[in-house]
């Protein structure tokens, strides 16, 4: 059996890419470097453009919209094992939300352009890829959608029709 190290490694254990190709994952990694953040650090601001997302491997990130006069909405707290960022996929390549390290994160970090380049050269690779990130963009809406009831009003104050 090969010993697959680093990068790689990290790749093959995180669920996202569970059962994907052996040498799509390699086409994956060769876009991937190691990324370290401090706690209290920006990790990406809203509306700033998506040239990457993150693979959580320790550590807590608060995905936050900013509300005039308030202080920051966190929508999600993500931890290990989560993906960090979903705009890189869908153009505009916009970023959708703040994400603030909580505290001490590190992560694997993958280049979104060498990516998209990669997925246009293999559209197997391409369609493996938003196969994958459709359930992390429905999570996302998902969690945004609770936490706005949970600020302007309870499903209980709702009139069914």
């Amino acid at each position: 059996m090969v010993q697959v190290e680093g990068l790689e490694r990290l790749l093959l254990e995180h669920p996202l890419f569970e059962g994907m190709a052996d040498e799509h994952r390699d086409l994956i990694a060769g876009c991937a470097a190691n990324a370290v953040f401090e706690a209290g650090r920006y990790v990406y601001r809203q509306g700033g453009p998506a040239d990457r997302f993150y693979l959580i491997r320790h550590g807590s990130v608060a995905l936050e919209v900013h509300v005039p006069g308030r202080e920051p909405f966190i929508v999600e707290t993500l931890r290990e094992g989560d993906v960090l960022g979903w705009g890189w996929i869908l153009p505009p390549f916009r970023l959708n939300f703040d994400a603030r390290a909580l505290q001490l994160m590190r992560a694997v970090s993958i280049d979104a352009a060498c990516l998209r380049g990669k997925m246009d050269e293999d559209h197997e690779l391409g369609y493996q890829l938003y196969r994958r990130f459709m359930p992390v963009i429905a999570d996302r809406l998902a969690a945004s959608r609770l936490q706005i009831v949970d600020m302007y009003g309870h499903p209980d104050d709702y009139v069914r029709t």
